[in-house]
C-alpha cells in the first residue's frame, strides 16, 4: 500500500537506490539538507513497505526532491519503484506536468515503466551525463591506461607544479577550510564567481555534517592553499561534488594537480571509482573518465 506524506523520518529512506553508485544524492541526509536550504512547494514522499520515491509538487509541476544543478543523481529507492511511481502520478491533479531528471539508465527504466503503468504519456530523453573514472589497483596502472598524449601532459603539469610551487599535498580541512573554498569561488570569473552566495555557503556548511563529506585543500608543503575539493566518499567511491582554485595560481595548473591527487588518494584507499559527476568538461575525459548517460522522464499527468 502506497502512502504519500512529508515525513523525513520514513523508514523507506534506508532502502538501497535502484541505481547503483549514486552517492549521497538519493538518500535522506542529502535531500533533507537540500530541502532545508533550497526546498519549496509541497513534499510528496511516496512510500510503500518495499520502496520510496522522494518528490515535490511545485510551480513547475511534479519532480524529484533536489534541483538538478545541485543533485547529480536521482533514483527511486527499493524494489517496487515502478508501482510507486505510478501511484505518485495518480495522486496529483490531472494536467500536472512532471519531470523526473538526473536518472541513470537503470533508474530511468523503472520510472518510465511506472509512467506507462499509470497510463500517462511521457518522453524519456537524454539530458546530460556524469563522468566516471573506474580505478585500477595501482596508480602505475592508471597512468598506463591513459592516452599517451594525456599521460605526457599530466607528467608535464606535475613537474611544473613541483618546480613553481613545491610538492603538493591534500589537507583534510573540514569546516576550517570552508572560508578558503568560498573565497576561491568568489574570485572566479563568470558564473562561477556568483555561485557561492552566503546562502549557498550555508548549504555547503551543512553538507559537511553528512557522513563521508570531505573538504580538502591542495597546498604545497608550508605554502598557502591553491585549490579545494568538496566531495563525498563511501566504501566504494569518491564523488567530486565541487572544486575551486586560486586564479593567481592558474599557470601552475592547480585544478589538474588537485584531481590527480584525488585519483592517487582514491586508489590508495582501495576505492573502485572516482565520480566526477555531472558535466562534460574536457578535463574529466583527459583524466580517463567515461560518460555515464543521464535521462529525464517527463510528461503530463
Amino acid at each position: 500500500m502506497t502512502r504519500i506524506h512529508g515525513d523525513w523520518g520514513a523508514p523507506g529512506f534506508a532502502l538501497r537506490p535502484v541505481a547503483d553508485l549514486t552517492g549521497p544524492f538519493p538518500r535522506r541526509p542529502f535531500l533533507e539538507t537540500w530541502w532545508r536550504h533550497r526546498g519549496s512547494g509541497e513534499p510528496l514522499i511516496a512510500e510503500s513497505p518495499a520502496a520510496l520515491l522522494p518528490a515535490r509538487l511545485g510551480p513547475g509541476g511534479l519532480e524529484f526532491m533536489g534541483e538538478p544543478d545541485l543533485t547529480d543523481y536521482h533514483s527511486p529507492l527499493g524494489s517496487e519503484g515502478e508501482a510507486l511511481a505510478a501511484d505518485l502520478l495518480g495522486s496529483v491533479p490531472g494536467g500536472t506536468p512532471f519531470c523526473f531528471d538526473s536518472l541513470p539508465e537503470e533508474a530511468a527504466r523503472v520510472v518510465a515503466a511506472g509512467v506507462r503503468r499509470a497510463d500517462k504519456a511521457a518522453n524519456c530523453r537524454r539530458h546530460g551525463l556524469a563522468a566516471v573514472l573506474d580505478l585500477p589497483p595501482s596508480y602505475d596502472e592508471y597512468l598506463a591506461g591513459l592516452d599517451g598524449k594525456e599521460r605526457h601532459e599530466l607528467r608535464r603539469k606535475q613537474r611544473r607544479f613541483a618546480a613553481t610551487r613545491g610538492d603538493g599535498r591534500l589537507i583534510d580541512a573540514g569546516r576550517t577550510g570552508l572560508g578558503v573554498f568560498a573565497a576561491m569561488h568568489r574570485a572566479a570569473s563568470g558564473s562561477k564567481g556568483g555561485f557561492m552566495t552566503a546562502e549557498m555557503e550555508a548549504f555547503f556548511a551543512d553538507l559537511l555534517d553528512l557522513d563521508g563529506a570531505r573538504l580538502e585543500l591542495l597546498a604545497p608543503m608550508g605554502g598557502e592553499a591553491v585549490a579545494a575539493a568538496f566531495g563525498f566518499e563511501d566504501e566504494r567511491a569518491y564523488y567530486l561534488y565541487n572544486s575551486a582554485y586560486d586564479t593567481a595560481a592558474a599557470a601552475s595548473s592547480p585544478g589538474v594537480i588537485l584531481a590527480d591527487l584525488l585519483v592517487q588518494r582514491s586508489i590508495t584507499e582501495g576505492l573502485a571509482r572516482l565520480d566526477l559527476l555531472k558535466g562534460n568538461e574536457a578535463y574529466k575525459f583527459r583524466l580517463g573518465a567515461r560518460p555515464r548517460p543521464l535521462f529525464a522522464v517527463e510528461g503530463v499527468c
